[in-house]
C-alpha cells in the first residue's frame, strides 16, 4: 500500500522539478515584449522591475542587446555559475545564441533593454557575407558628434552615434536596410536624395526599421543630444 501511495507523490515531485527547470520560448517570457519582426530581426523591449527576475527562457539565435539606463544584473545561464554584470546606459553587446537563462535585476531601478535577435545568424555562419568597407573606427562629425563603428557580427555592422543639436551625419549610402534603436529621445531629419525631407521622432527604447537603397543626410533637429544604435545589414 505504501509503495502505491509513494509512486504518485514522487511523480508529482518530479513533474514539479521539471516545470521549474523548463525553459520558455522567448516570446512566452512575460518581460519580453515583441515590437518588430521581419526576415532579418526579431526585436523585443525588455523591462524587469527592481529585484525581480525573468523566467528561464531560451535564445535560439545570436542577438544584440542595448541597455537603457545604468543597470546591475545577475545572469543565470542554465548549467553555469551566475555572473553579475554592471551595465552603462547605451551599452551594447553581442551574445551568441543557443542557450537558456534568466536575468535577475539587482538594482533599485528597472532594468530595461532592447534585444535584437539576428534571424540570419546560421546562414551568415555557413555563407559569410562580404566584409564591410569599414568594420571598426571612430569618426568625428562636423558640428559636434561622433559615429563609433563598434563591431561586426554575423555580417551585421553595429554603430553608436552621438549627435549634438544641429549636427548632422553627412550624406551616406545604405545599400541594405538598417535598424535604429533610440537610446535617448530622438528628433532626426532625414534628407533623402530625390525625396522630401522626413522627421523621425522616437522615444528612448523605440526602434525604427529603415529600408535599404537610399542616400541621405541625417540632422539632429531636437534640442538635446541624440544618441542611437544602428544595426546595418547587407
Amino acid at each position: 500500500m505504501r509503495s502505491r501511495l509513494l509512486f504518485p507523490a514522487l511523480l508529482l515531485i518530479a513533474l514539479a522539478l521539471i516545470a521549474q527547470t523548463a525553459s520558455l520560448e522567448i516570446t512566452a517570457e512575460p518581460h519580453h515584449h515583441q515590437v518588430l519582426e521581419n526576415q532579418y530581426v526579431r526585436v523585443f523591449k525588455v523591462e524587469v522591475a527592481p529585484h525581480d527576475a525573468t523566467l528561464l527562457h531560451t535564445h535560439n539565435h545570436d542577438y544584440v542587446y542595448v541597455t537603457l539606463g545604468p543597470a546591475q544584473i545577475e545572469n543565470d545561464v542554465q548549467g553555469k555559475p551566475p555572473v553579475t554584470l554592471k551595465l552603462q546606459d547605451g551599452e551594447t553587446r553581442f551574445t551568441p545564441g543557443n542557450f537558456a537563462h534568466l536575468v535577475r535585476n539587482l538594482a533599485d531601478t528597472p532594468f530595461r533593454n532592447v534585444t535584437v535577435e539576428l534571424l540570419q545568424d546560421e546562414a551568415a555562419r555557413k555563407n559569410p557575407p562580404p566584409p564591410w568597407d569599414e568594420e571598426r573606427g571612430l569618426n568625428v562629425l562636423m558640428g559636434g558628434g561622433t559615429q563609433d563603428i563598434m563591431f561586426v557580427q554575423d555580417g551585421v555592422r553595429v554603430s553608436e552615434t552621438d549627435l549634438n543639436p544641429g549636427a548632422d551625419i553627412p550624406s551616406h549610402h545604405h545599400s541594405g536596410p538598417h535598424l535604429v534603436v533610440a537610446i535617448t529621445d530622438l528628433d532626426l531629419r532625414s534628407d533623402v536624395e530625390g525625396q522630401k525631407p522626413t522627421t523621425l521622432h522616437l522615444k528612448s527604447g523605440e526602434v525604427k526599421w529603415v529600408p535599404g537603397n537610399l542616400t541621405h543626410t541625417v540632422t539632429n533637429v531636437g534640442k538635446q543630444e541624440a544618441k542611437l544604435i544602428t544595426l546595418e545589414f547587407h
